[in-house]
């Protein structure tokens, strides 16, 4: 009988790949059955500091050992992991941990320079169900903070649960069960937290790992951040499920990139495009030799980067896929297909999905085991979302050929995406609403070569407001992927007989 949890995948893994190597962070090597060990005891620390099965468990950090410790500790106590965005501000962490309702929280004390729970504190929100805080040093020696625990103060604490406790915790989980709460922006400005159970997290990434061939001799390079479902569902998950490596990486630069490469030896980089674009003019000299297999999408994939990624930098196999929160992968490449195809499409659906399109924009839905349980309290844009037949709503507009091929051609809504990641427009204007001196506000997506899409804001100002005010009040309250890279002021926005921005217009004022 196939595992369907996640601790039961952890456990197996053990057993079917001991001593081969599963995590490799820096100095940090990690077996299978160390792996499992080591999980058994953050999830010891977790229960010994009150955490029960079903509480929810909050994870800020970038790419390292410590957020797999973490995330599968939680999950192996019965807890519902909460991954959150590390480019998010103080203010945006908060609302996340407020309305996830986290009794836990483990946060990187250092990671660039900033002391992420400090900067949780000055926002000045009390936390009350917020019991257990561990602060992860990553850059610098412990330096203790009141009301909060240093990672091996956190783990010192698993010492006096006995193993037999969380193994049966663990036993206790069931496949429908909660596994994750995944928060992602809504065009309505504010985030939804989606709800995915510990079966559909498993058939996900059993199904990516299929399409992709990941096999036990791989080495895993996991750049897509871990907060999102690429780096989790499709990373992690994808390791325990077949044996493959994981091999962390907190931030990208294509300098270091291409370094861990040749030491790893790595054969599996899945990543946005603008990964592979990066990476392309620096790897004169660099031994790629080891590489095998590429994921990418996100953004529009050209026919030529697909080539050149095969051919420069030695990918024997690179494909595309499609997915979304709510669903994770959809869509997917499969080994064989010609670059055209690839560039083209995001490939035919996995996981059990169905897709088609709905009139009268072709949007593309999909139906299948695997769409999410719904939207954390929200119960009526979990309605808007999925209808009584089990039919997602995906916001995306698409056309599907012959062989059941997907091509993302357009959105619904006005979404963009910068270098990789989601941006929601209605967030950026609600922020600037509050900046004094703007009347009026509308933001775009427009196309940079380097990052897919950026922001721009049009404004209608009142006084001296400068662009360089407008930028700096965004970068002060939202994640920098988010923060426009460019304002235009102008005497005011097209709109239609309703009042509704006619952003069409925008959009064609600059091409």
């Amino acid at each position: 009988m196939k595992p369907a949890t996640i601790p039961a995948v952890l456990r197996a893994a053990a057993v079917k790949f001991g001593d081969s190597e599963a995590l490799a962070d820096g100095p940090l090597r990690l077996g299978f059955g160390q792996l499992l060990e080591r999980v058994q005891l953050v999830a010891r620390a977790f229960a010994a500091s009150g955490v029960r099965p079903g509480d929810r468990v909050a994870v800020v950090l970038p790419n390292t050992a410590a957020w797999v410790l973490s995330a599968l500790g939680a999950l192996y106590t019965g807890a519902v992991l909460v991954p959150v965005n590390t480019r998010f501000t103080g203010a945006e962490t908060v609302d996340l941990l407020v309305r996830s309702r986290a009794s836990a929280l483990v946060v990187a004390a250092d990671f660039l320079g900033t002391d992420r729970y400090a900067a949780i504190r000055a926002t000045g929100t009390e936390l009350p169900e917020l019991t257990t805080v561990v602060r992860v040093p990553l850059e610098q020696p412990h330096t203790p903070v009141p009301g909060t625990l240093g990672w091996d103060e956190f783990l010192a604490r698993g010492d006096g649960v006995p193993v037999a406790e969380v193994e049966a915790r663990a036993d206790a989980v069931r496949p429908d069960d909660v596994s994750d709460i995944l928060f992602t922006s809504g065009t309505t400005g504010r985030s939804k937290g989606v709800l995915s159970a510990h079966r559909q997290v498993v058939e996900v990434a059993e199904a990516w790992a299929g399409c992709g061939r990941v096999r036990a001799a791989d080495r895993y390079l996991v750049v897509n951040p871990f907060f999102h479902s690429f780096g989790y569902k499709a990373g992690i998950v994808v390791c325990l499920l077949t044996g493959a490596a994981i091999v962390p990486q907190a931030v990208f630069t294509a300098a270091d990139t291409l370094e861990v490469i040749e030491r790893e030896r790595i054969s599996v980089l899945p990543g946005a495009p603008t990964i592979f674009q990066s990476l392309l003019p620096e790897r004169a000299g660099r031994d790629l030799s080891s590489l095998r297999l590429a994921v990418t999408g996100a953004a529009s994939v050209p026919a030529s980067l697909v080539r050149r990624m095969r051919a420069e930098l030695g990918f024997e196999t690179v494909l595309t896929a499609y997915g979304l929160t709510e669903a994770v992968v959809v869509t997917m490449c499969r080994p064989g297909d010609d670059a055209g195809l690839v560039a083209a499409t995001s490939g035919r659906a996995t996981a059990g999905f169905e897709v088609a399109l709905r009139a009268p924009a072709g949007e593309v839905v999909v139906r299948g085991p695997n769409v999410m349980l719904g939207y954390l309290d929200d119960p009526e844009a979990t309605a808007q979302a999925v209808d009584g037949e089990g039919w997602l709503r995906t916001g995306d507009v698409g056309v599907l050929d012959e062989a059941g091929n997907l091509a993302i051609t357009g959105r619904v809504k006005d979404m963009y995406i910068c270098g990789g990641f989601n941006v929601y427009p209605a967030e950026i204007e609600h922020a600037l609403a509050e900046l004094a001196g703007v009347r009026d506000v509308a933001v775009i997506g427009v196309a940079d070569e380097r990052l897919g899409e950026v922001g721009k804001a049009f404004v209608v100002r009142s006084g001296g407001l400068s662009a360089e005010a407008v930028l700096g009040f965004c970068r002060g309250r939202l994640a920098n992927y988010k923060v426009p890279r460019s304002v235009e002021f102008v005497a005011e926005l097209p709109r239609n007989a309703s009042g509704k921005v006619l952003k069409r217009l925008l959009s064609k004022e600059k091409a």
